[in-house]
């Protein structure tokens, strides 16, 4: 009997957050104009697959009001499969502030705390629908919300695991979410030596392994299991690990905006060349075209390419630095 084909490419699952966008530059306490928006790494990785034309599909929650009505809605035009979105009626949708900013990074306010997205849990539902997909996508800030949230990312790895899903893993720390950083630390850890990529910024894997040099922070996540680690290293580029050898891509340079989101388009760069079949070097190259797009434009998605628009700036691509 003919296999059946995964239902979908990639899955991912979060917390999604209103986002308002402040409409002038200058400290947020003096902003008087806002533009709503949607923020949520996890999402920002859908959104950015999905653009790239795979079939992506996103787990949570959003409270019953308008920013998870409009959350739901966004997620959907993009073409992101929602069928494991719950509405919850006792808890509120999250959202956040961000200034604008010239160039570099805004700063950012979050108002999250006991929302609906930190209340995600384990059910068989979800069991279900993980195992439909080709590949899993998690991030270190689901587990960071809440008990129930933790144990939802521990139960996604398991099965994920269980049914041959490759699983790529970005640390995306937040301290600000733990309630001590040995905490975060052993978590993250944990999660990321059950995953097959490890993506995190260079600073991100130093405090995490205790290693200053590149190269053997990568050997101490292979050693743990992994079978690819990708360093990102800011404008310095990033560097991409596997047993049998390393490759370097050096920043595309680019009019950047707003550099929040471009970590989210490198993943989602990268997992679509895996989606494609792509060896490392052509791999690291989408991931990092796919992070500069990012940073072009106000927002956390709004930079994330097409694959058309992906195509022509890889045909004919600014220099790199």
């Amino acid at each position: 009997m003919k296999a059946t084909a995964p239902a979908l490419d990639v899955i991912t699952f979060g917390e999604v957050m209103g986002m308002l966008v402040a409409a002038d530059t200058g400290p947020l306490a003096e902003v008087r104009c806002f533009t709503r928006a949607l923020a949520g790494a996890e999402a920002n990785v859908a959104t950015g697959l999905a653009r790239l034309g795979h079939r992506a599909g996103w787990i949570g929650r959003v409270g019953d009001d308008p920013l998870g009505a409009h959350a739901v809605a966004a997620l959907r035009a993009e073409g992101i499969d929602t069928a494991q979105v719950t509405v919850d009626t006792e808890a509120r949708t999250g959202f956040q502030l961000k200034s604008r900013v010239l160039e570099g990074d805004p700063e950012v306010v979050y108002f999250r705390r006991h929302s609906a997205g930190s209340r995600l849990a384990p059910s068989e539902a979800a069991d279900a629908y993980l195992r439909t997909a080709r590949h899993l996508h998690l991030t270190g800030i689901p587990a960071a919300l809440s008990p129930t949230a933790r144990a939802f990312t521990h139960r996604a790895l398991d099965v994920a695991r269980d049914a041959g899903l490759t699983i790529s893993f970005d640390p995306n720390l937040r301290p600000a979410l733990w309630p001590d950083p040995a905490e975060m630390m052993r978590v993250v850890n944990d999660l990321a030596a059950r995953a097959d990529w490890v993506l995190p910024g260079l600073a991100e894997a130093r405090l995490l392994t205790g290693e200053t040099d590149a190269g053997r922070i990568a050997e101490c996540y292979l050693a743990r299991g992994a079978s690819r680690v990708v360093l990102k290293d800011g404008v310095r580029g990033a560097r991409l690990y596997e047993r049998d050898g390393a490759w370097h891509q050096p920043v595309f340079r680019v009019p950047t905006v707003d550099t929040v989101g471009a970590g989210d388009g490198f993943a989602a760069g990268l997992i679509s060349a895996h989606l494609d079949g792509l060896g490392p070097r052509p791999a690291l190259e989408r991931a990092a075209a796919t992070g500069a797009l990012a940073t072009t434009s106000h927002g956390d998605r709004d930079g994330l390419p097409t694959r058309a628009r992906l195509d022509a700036f890889l045909a004919a691509p600014p220099a790199t630095a």
